[in-house]
């Protein structure tokens, strides 16, 4: 292996050092932003292929492609579509996944190594190597370097704060103690703090889930003005670019609201990142700092409302086919769209923009975020060429639509009380419905293989793979010398 990259050193620093080393980077204008950037290997693109036919054998990649890979699981973002990509093609290739033993690892709290399941630590024995890490956890980047290689690809997906609190608003009603005292969105929104408690049961769902997914460290509780939830304006804002997916180059504009003075937030003394005793955590520095270090961590960072484009980008990254990023949408609840392109403003009520400018300014922390790597994802699509993924955006769609007429009984996903196979049932959780998958009759033995892997929710193939990695002893019968009594 080669020589790390500077990212890659900063990896092996851990959370600590990282802290100390804080002043340096800040002097030099945060220099990990230039390290750790997405373009700094660039891999060849991924070969495509026709639209499906009635194969649905995967293209060949043109080069070595990658198979060490961290995926950061983040909630009501569009991983649970990401995951199932991932079991398939790991499940598919062979490769052995780092499991938890339920299915999450100890979530909300900070990952740790001895919860994956047959993990040894290394005391001088044989440790089988794990490829794929991908399931949810509260991110822990110490814990994760001791189950996974430094350069392991380490990717995530985030999405807009605002369709995120409609999602975790309907799925963790019951969980998160705000919500569940909150009649409606709407009413907690209009005053949070009413039904918000920092550090109450299951409360982490309903602010910064994002932030808090990536292990982040919260700054400490801060009294904004009594009814004040939209930050103060940015004398100079920057130009977003946030285009419903495959909208073409017609974007919108908005100001990223506050990314310089943050409104208040959660303490959380869960912290995996210290910082520097004189470093202001309600400052724009703060947020930066933490952006930056997930900078020199990840790899990539997907947008769920451009779910199309970041796969692309995932597969050139991987060096994969667009055959291996190319699945249905999982977890996704009855009457939402689903295929995540809900950002657009447009066609709104005026109630539902002040609903979404509340959720932006109340989720700050997961705003800036957002900001961050829509940001980045564009530079990304920019350097990769806007019609070449326009090009590879359309096969995609074009070979997803074929598989769902392939597989699939009435070509789409359905309602829940219509799947009697248990093994395509999804888990139903919340207020609303989770859809799932119905497999058409009379597929050939291969494509019935297939198509399986790709209408298998998250909770069966975890289960699936669990047994393949993990496959259950056979007790023999003890022998005796005499009939045993009855």
């Amino acid at each position: 292996m080669g020589p790390l990259s500077p990212a890659r050193t900063l990896r092996l620093w851990g959370p600590r050092s990282l802290g100390v080393a804080l002043g340096v980077f800040m002097t030099i204008g945060f220099a990990l932003q230039l390290l750790g950037g997405p373009f700094q290997r660039r891999l060849p693109g991924p070969q495509l292929r026709q639209p499906l036919a009635p194969s649905l054998r995967p293209a060949l990649p043109s080069c070595p492609p990658r198979q060490r890979l961290v995926f950061l699981k983040t909630h009501k973002s569009g991983s649970s579509s990401v995951l199932s990509l991932l079991h398939r093609y790991g499940d598919r290739h062979g490769l052995r996944f780092a499991l938890p033993a339920r299915y999450q690892f100890g979530y909300p709290r900070l990952f740790q190594a001895s919860r994956v399941k047959g993990y040894r630590p290394q005391t001088g024995g044989t440790q089988l190597p794990f490829h794929i890490l991908c399931h949810h956890m509260r991110f822990n980047l110490k814990e994760v370097l001791q189950v996974m290689p430094s350069d392991s690809f380490f990717f995530s997906i985030v999405r807009d704060p605002a369709a995120l609190a409609r999602s975790a608003f309907s799925y963790y009603k019951s969980t998160s103690s705000a919500f569940r005292k909150s009649p409606s969105l709407a009413a907690f929104l209009a005053n949070p703090r009413a039904f918000y408690r920092p550090g109450a049961r299951g409360d982490h769902y309903a602010r910064n889930l994002l932030w808090f997914d990536f292990g982040l460290p919260f700054p400490p509780e801060k009294r904004a003005k009594r009814g004040n939830l939209h930050p103060p304006r940015d004398p100079n804002p920057r130009q977003l670019q946030v285009l419903p997916s495959g909208a073409g180059p017609r974007a919108q504009t908005l100001n990223p609201n506050a990314l310089i003075h943050p409104v208040s937030t959660v303490a959380d003394h869960r912290s995996q990142i210290s910082s520097p005793a004189s470093f202001d955590l309600g400052s724009s520095s703060f947020i930066q700092w933490g952006l930056a270090w997930l900078d020199s961590v990840f790899d990539l960072v997907m947008v769920a409302e451009y779910f199309d484009e970041s796969l692309v980008l995932l597969a050139d990254a991987l060096c994969w086919g667009l055959d291996d990023v190319v699945g249905f949408i999982h977890n996704a609840q009855a009457g939402r769209k689903q295929d995540l392109s809900t950002f657009s403003n447009t066609g709104l009520t005026a109630e539902d923009q002040e609903l979404t400018a509340r959720a932006r300014a109340w989720n700050n922390l997961d705003w800036a975020l957002y900001v961050h790597f829509n940001r980045s994802l564009w530079a990304r699509i920019e350097k990769y060429g806007q019609r070449r993924l326009q090009t590879a955006v359309a096969e995609l769609r074009a070979h997803r639509e074929a598989l769902a007429k392939h597989c699939l009984a009435g070509g789409e996903a359905s309602d829940p009380k219509y799947i009697t196979d248990r093994r395509f049932r999804p888990f139903q959780f919340g207020s609303a419905k989770v859809l799932g998958y119905i497999l058409r009759s009379g597929l050939s033995p291969q494509d019935q293989e297939e198509c399986e892997r790709l209408a298998t929710p998250e909770l069966q193939y975890k289960d699936k793979l669990d047994a393949k990695q993990f496959p259950p002893t056979v007790s023999l019968p003890l022998k005796t010398s005499r009939p045993l009594s009855p």
